[in-house]
């Protein structure tokens, strides 16, 4: 049984406060052998507690599907891109260095990269991913857009993001302030002084927090 195509997932950085009960709950999912697949990350923590949860965006054209050399990586008709299946994974790491949302990790022990695969496990079937069933702000919603939008009234969903001249659409959405705009960060900004040391995810939703109109 496939994912039913009107419920969606959406990210609201503006209401994670860090818990840690998304984290704890992931490494439940039967898919994900114990291991927790989404990252709770400081956005800037010289600066801010804000915290944001880091999930597989499950991009249209996934990039890290698109430079395995093993054909391990997989996108399902509904939209989801898959850890790499065992057989295939050569443990090269091309996925993790190629992946523009820092998103897939590989699991030295296993010599598997594992990531995010939105509880396949859970939502094939129907349910909500283990993350946005315990998300106590809801800054984690699994749901449809008609939904969302009567929820949050003041906050517009996106999911197309530009890296350089290109521009990957993805399955999961960030919502931003409807009185604030889609911030697009060219991915060669990293080598500049202000993010020298800072992770491109992060420099991405610190901008998406920092939005004006």
């Amino acid at each position: 049984m496939a994912v039913p195509r009107h419920n969606q997932f959406f990210i609201d950085p503006n209401r994670c406060i860090g818990c840690q009960a998304c984290v704890q709950a992931c490494s439940e999912c039967d898919t994900h052998k114990g291991h927790p697949m989404i990252h709770l990350e400081y956005v800037d923590r010289a600066h801010s507690v804000q915290t944001v949860p880091v999930v597989c965006m499950h991009c249209e054209a996934p990039t890290c599907a698109e430079v395995c050399p093993a054909d391990a990586i997989k996108r399902t008709e509904d939209g989801v891109v898959q850890t790499a299946r065992k057989p295939r994974c050569i443990a090269c790491n091309n996925c993790v260095l190629a992946c523009p949302f820092g998103v897939p990790e590989m699991e030295t022990e296993l010599k598997l990269m594992m990531k995010c695969d939105m509880c396949y496990d859970r939502t094939s079937v129907g349910k909500k991913p283990m993350c946005a069933t315990v998300c106590p702000s809801q800054a984690l919603f699994f749901g449809t857009m008609e939904e969302i939008e009567r929820l949050r009234p003041r906050s517009t969903p996106i999911n197309q993001f530009k890296f350089g001249r290109q521009i990957i659409a993805t399955k999961v959405h960030i919502m931003i302030p409807k009185t604030g705009r889609a911030a697009y960060i060219d991915v060669t900004a990293a080598m500049d002084e202000r993010s020298m040391g800072k992770d491109i995810t992060l420099m991405i939703l610190d901008e998406m927090l920092d939005v004006r109109g």
